[in-house]
């Protein structure tokens, strides 16, 4: 759920027994399933095995990297040392390296920790280990000291240790995918926030989450497939009868009783609860306290995006566009073709767009639909299915079968990199508006439009084209205002999974 920050989490003892799911009987009623959970102490034990066979791997290879391949020069007589030597050493680095990576959290076995979070705290982790052990083995005068070995030991422990890791996510998420070790969340809200929550965690099987249904505030209907399960007073009923494990506040700031009454019923229950910021909690990392004379003024920082930040961003952009570009040269050929083989019209699409700060751009994509296709959207309307100003529709006639597959895979899109080497567009941002929906925009809305449009975001990763346009706003607004180099590599690295998948790609 990255895109979704916690403004805090308060977590109780677990149950000693926890409660089984609860399935749907039909007609309403639930029947209790067996509670298929893997054992916490097996999973931590089974991490520090892969961890320490990983680290062990990694330092015979640097060991056999320097001294047998001879990478790095060529090794002298007197400084030759057999691996025999250097057991100690490796049996001290796996032992201190494993200490500094509980020390970092790396066995709290946090479901929506990303994969990359996970990489960088393992290579910190292992750096600290690695160096602080050269440095003693320096100290004591060690005669088994090459530095290139730690250097190469540290390299091929981060890499090692980051494919045992990722093998054990997807076991662990194949095994949550299959039914065990499900967390049976239930959601206190029923606004947009917890609309998006809910279809975040949905779209994350493989973090375990399953969602139960949400909590209203006042009578509603279901959103879709997320079922309206009744009102806060009714939440304890609710809890025990739907066999909840984790309940999740999705409420405005505004409702502070609600938001008591929901904790002290967790508290009191021994459930895990967590809160989600609303909109207003959101935009107070923006704020600045300043004072005159001790009379204390707030004001509104720029967005993160400006700078030095910007300039980061530029050079991210720059280098990954052009690479891309010319490895996916024979493609854009091949797609060409299609095209041309397919249905009469040009092979690039041009659309003006509205980018940062309102100017207006044409936006270049292959073309997916017939020729001419923008002009009769207004009599489509009656299959839209977005909301606000955006037209979107599984059954638009105007696509042809060439653009079904292109749209499928976001093939079409790849011609946007040329709008990032422009600088129109940036590889990460907001979706890029068309001039219509602008017009139809609140004054809210308009935030978005303080960056450059991005050829992925927040609003890909986490659903695509079945999010509402409330919900994309939301998630472009978090997007500017907590902007950093880190946040854009994880929603590149996102976006390839979200893509393979397809859903909501159309």
């Amino acid at each position: 759920m990255d895109s979704i920050p916690e403004r805090s989490v308060v977590a109780t003892s677990e149950p000693a027994t926890a409660p089984a799911p609860a399935v749907d009987g039909g007609a309403g009623t639930t029947v209790a399933a067996p509670r298929r959970r893997l054992s916490p102490l097996v999973t931590r034990l089974t991490m520090l095995a892969v961890d320490a066979a990983a680290i062990n791997v990694a330092f015979f290879l640097a060991y056999y990297a320097r001294y047998v391949l001879g990478i790095g020069g060529e090794v002298a007589d007197e400084n030759f040392a057999e691996y025999p030597e250097y057991w100690p050493i490796q049996a001290a680095l796996v032992l201190l390296v494993l200490a500094v990576f509980h020390l970092r959290g790396l066995y709290k076995l946090a479901r929506g920790t990303s994969w990359i979070d996970e990489v960088v705290s393992v290579g910190v982790g292992s750096f600290i280990g690695v160096w602080a052990l050269f440095t003693v083995v320096s100290l004591i005068r060690y005669p088994a000291n090459s530095r290139l070995t730690f250097i190469f030991a540290w390299v091929l422990i981060v890499v090692m240790v980051a494919l045992g890791r990722s093998l054990v996510r997807a076991l662990r998420g194949l095994a949550r995918r299959h039914g065990l070790d499900l967390v049976r969340v239930l959601v206190v809200g029923d606004n947009p926030t917890s609309r998006m929550l809910m279809q975040s965690i949905a779209g994350q099987p493989h973090l375990g989450y399953q969602v139960a249904g949400f909590v209203h505030l006042s009578p509603t209907g279901d959103f879709g497939r997320f079922k309206a399960l009744g009102t806060i007073d009714e939440l304890p009923g609710i809890c025990q009868r739907h066999q909840i494990d984790e309940v999740i506040i999705a409420l405005p700031a505004a409702f502070h009783r609600e938001v008591l009454a929901v904790r002290d019923h967790c508290q009191r229950s021994g459930l895990r609860f967590k809160l989600v910021p609303d909109r207003y909690e959101l935009s107070l990392n923006s704020v600045e306290l300043d004072a005159i004379n001790g009379i204390p003024l707030l004001s509104v920082r720029d967005t993160a995006i400006h700078g030095w930040n910007l300039f980061l961003k530029r050079v991210l952009d720059v280098t990954i566009a052009g690479a891309v570009l010319l490895l996916l040269a024979p493609l854009w050929a091949l797609i060409a073709l299609a095209i041309r083989l397919d249905s009469p019209g040009p092979i690039l699409f041009r659309q003006q767009r509205v980018g940062r700060g309102e100017t207006r751009f044409d936006l270049l994509k292959f073309r997916s639909m017939h020729e001419h296709a923008d002009r009769i959207v207004h009599e489509l309307m009656a299959i839209n299915e977005a909301t606000g100003p955006l037209f979107k529709s599984r059954r638009d006639p105007r696509i042809t079968r060439v653009g079904r597959v292109l749209r499928r895979w976001s093939l079409d899109e790849l011609p946007q990199l040329w709008n990032v080497l422009r600088g129109e567009m940036s590889l990460v941002g907001p979706r890029p508006p068309l001039p219509r929906e602008v017009a139809q925009y609140e004054p809210y809305h308009r935030r978005r439009l303080t960056v450059a449009p991005g050829l992925t975001g927040l609003w890909q990763v986490s659903g695509r084209s079945e999010l509402s346009f409330e919900e994309m706003v939301e998630m472009d607004i978090y997007y500017i205002e907590n902007w950093s180099l880190g946040l854009d590599l994880r929603i590149l690295l996102r976006t390839i999974p979200a893509v393979f998948r397809g859903r909501g790609a159309y």
